[in-house]
């Protein structure tokens, strides 16, 4: 398979059920996460040589998500070990499953690259049997933060002179003000091949657009593959202004943790396992495209059957 480089931040999820405040004491269950770090999860589950460019903490929430990382067989060559505490994230699952989120990132790890430390995950070098990345992927709070956003961007404008580049952007309001985010996201998505709104994205971004509108506003920007994922409907996109809609795979809900991730993530390798990356997606047509859509759907759906962000292996969709 070919490599797609991910590149973004490795947060600690601590998962609160909806029953999990009893006794004055708050039940937690600790899951690695991250929406970077769960899409190159997927990827590499799923088949994909995915290269994860991310600075990872040398502490034991670092330690724990270093480890599912080798267990997923991610490529950390690009990786950085972090002197400073990894990222935490509180999700307070509702009684639908449904996750809201807090954040505890003032000074940890994951938002220090430099163009220089952040080179590497595309230039190389390149662990043996393995070639340069036919696609990059970034966004979420790696893109919106400072000083690592900048170096980010940088390096997408540079990347996208030869691979696919992907932005995810993820919107966390509680963290980034949503007006520093409508400054920005023309700028972010015009360095970006694919892009991939939820649909509480869209309602922050642009209250009152709909999905249609939005994805003619992304193609403006330049974007080829525009996407606005809406939940329990399923997914809408446009290719080159041609649209498609797919559904939502049927699932038993555990909670959503990790389910946009997970479905970039399948979405990205079917569309790299079907030759489609590594260039501006011209040879990808409204047939290749459900058929990548659907298979996403597939992986986001097994990832919210159970507990925190946990997306499949590629022998669990045969």
């Amino acid at each position: 398979m070919p490599t797609i480089a991910v590149i973004g931040e490795i947060i600690a999820d601590a998962v609160l059920p909806a029953d999990g405040i009893s006794d004055g004491v708050a039940r937690l269950t600790v899951h690695p996460g991250g929406g970077p770090a769960n899409t190159a999860t997927a990827l590499s589950r799923l088949g994909t040589h995915a290269r994860f460019g991310a600075r990872i903490s040398g502490g034991a929430l670092g330690a724990l998500c270093r480890a599912k990382l080798e267990e997923s067989k991610v490529d950390l060559s690009a990786a950085e070990t972090a002197t400073e505490a990894a990222s935490l994230a509180i999700a307070r699952l509702d009684a639908s499953g449904a996750a809201s989120y807090e954040f505890y990132v003032e000074g940890t790890a994951d938002w220090a690259w430099t163009p220089e430390t952040l080179a590497p995950v595309v230039d190389g070098p390149f662990p043996a049997g393995t070639g340069a990345p036919v696609a990059v992927h970034t966004g979420s709070l790696a893109l919106a933060l400072q000083p690592s956003g900048r170096a980010i961007e940088d390096l997408l404008g540079r990347a996208r002179e030869r691979m696919t580049t992907s932005v995810d952007p993820n919107l966390r309001p509680l963290l980034v003000p949503v007006e520093d985010y409508r400054q920005n996201i023309d700028r972010w998505v015009g360095l970006a091949d694919l892009v991939r709104l939820s649909e509480d994205d869209l309602e922050l971004l642009w209250p009152g657009w709909t999905p249609e509108r939005c994805l003619d506003h992304l193609h403006q920007q330049g974007v080829v593959l525009a996407i606005v994922s809406l939940g329990a409907e399923g997914a809408v996109a446009s290719l080159r202004g041609e649209q498609v809609r797919v559904p939502i795979a049927p699932t038993t809900l555990v909670d959503t943790v990790g389910a946009g991730d997970s479905f970039q993530g399948g979405l990205l390798h079917h569309l790299a396992e079907n030759g489609h990356l590594g260039g501006r997606l011209d040879r990808l047509d409204l047939e290749g495209l459900t058929a990548a859509l659907t298979f996403a759907s597939r992986v986001s759906a097994i990832n919210c059957s159970r507990a925190g962000a946990n997306p499949p292996w590629a022998a669990e969709l045969d």
